[in-house]
């Protein structure tokens, strides 16, 4: 029997934390990029979320505590990495710098740069740190370092549904997590690339790289910068299409998982074997001429061994006394 069904209360809020009620929504767009298709309706059930996504101070208070050493600070497999300069495979991380000009946006390689000794206390490399910004989300993660975060908080990474679902706030079928505008009455309700990516940023915002947490207002539910600053990782790995069949509206998934880890490679790719999870939520490098993934909806595929300047996370808590169901394995 469920703690609902029970009478039992609802339990205390953990601390930084927000509670989640289970329901169902939406899941996905039809009406952006293809990757989102096809909306189709899901149902979660009940967890906590972390209000905001974890910040350097807190991810200095696991290293402190464990000792860890995240991807980035370790050497790379050259194995991994067929054809690969090995002056290159160093400890380090990818590195955004804003391009002098415009320049094919086809080519990540313009603005995106493989920078050693690049990792989550020093986040655009050697001569780069945190001390001034222990608010901002941790960056330079990749997916087994956010994983092992989780871990010793005793909490885990969000699905992709819950974190879409968290995302939204309440607000069925809207564009945004705060409505249908990007700018309403023209003021930033989150971190986003303003101007020609990736050249010129006018920074309308207040922010040209990452922002202090909650720097914007919360979602319904709230949680802060559910929209833009940092992309975050879920647990799902990455399919093309999401797996619904559209022609069975009636039949919606309770706590539905992504594919299999092997649906996750990419394609394109075919030498490098490294499986890819969903990110979720868009970052300040997200521009409308260029990436519109400030959206609940958007969803991005991502290599779990590669740290960047604009992907962080943030944890869940499945607890089975909540009133709306037991945890998801």
């Amino acid at each position: 029997m469920r703690a609902s069904e029970r009478g039992d209360p609802v339990p205390a809020e953990p601390a930084g934390m927000r509670l989640i009620p289970g329901g169902g929504f939406t899941m996905g767009s039809d009406r952006h990029y293809p990757e989102e298709r096809p909306a189709h309706p899901v149902r979660v059930d009940g967890f906590w979320m972390d209000a905001t996504a974890v910040t350097n101070a807190d991810y200095a208070r696991f290293v402190a505590a464990t000792g860890y050493r995240t991807v980035a600070e370790r050497p790379l497999d050259a194995a991994a990495y067929p054809g690969a300069d090995a002056a290159m495979l160093v400890p380090g991380a990818l590195v955004f710098r804003m391009t002098d000009g415009p320049v094919d946006t086809r080519d990540l390689s313009e603005w995106w740069h493989w920078t050693p000794g690049a990792c989550w206390h020093r986040p655009e490399g050697p001569g780069s740190g945190i001390e001034e910004r222990g608010h901002h989300p941790v960056v330079q993660v990749a997916f087994e370092d956010a994983e092992a975060y989780a871990r010793w908080a005793g909490k885990s990474l969000p699905t992709e549904a819950e974190w879409e679902y968290a995302a939204r706030g309440g607000l069925e079928g809207r564009e945004f997590v705060w409505g249908d505008e990007l700018t309403p009455d023209g003021l930033h309700l989150a971190n986003t690339w303003q101007g020609p990516f990736p050249w010129r940023n006018f920074a309308s915002d207040g922010f040209e790289r990452t922002a202090p947490v909650a720097s914007y207002p919360a979602n319904g539910f709230g949680l802060y910068d559910m929209a833009g600053n940092v992309w975050e990782w879920t647990a799902d790995w990455f399919a093309a299409r999401h797996a619904a069949d559209p022609a069975k509206p009636c039949c919606a998934p309770l706590n539905p998982r992504g594919p299999a880890m092997e649906a996750s490679f990419d394609p394109g790719q075919p030498a490098i074997g490294i499986p890819r999870k969903v990110i979720k939520g868009g970052s300040f490098l997200c521009a409308p001429s260029y990436c519109r993934r400030y959206r609940p909806a958007a969803r991005h595929a991502q290599m779990v061994d590669t740290g960047m300047s604009h992907i962080g996370f943030r944890c869940v808590l499945r607890d089975p006394s909540l009133p709306w169901g037991e945890d998801i394995p």
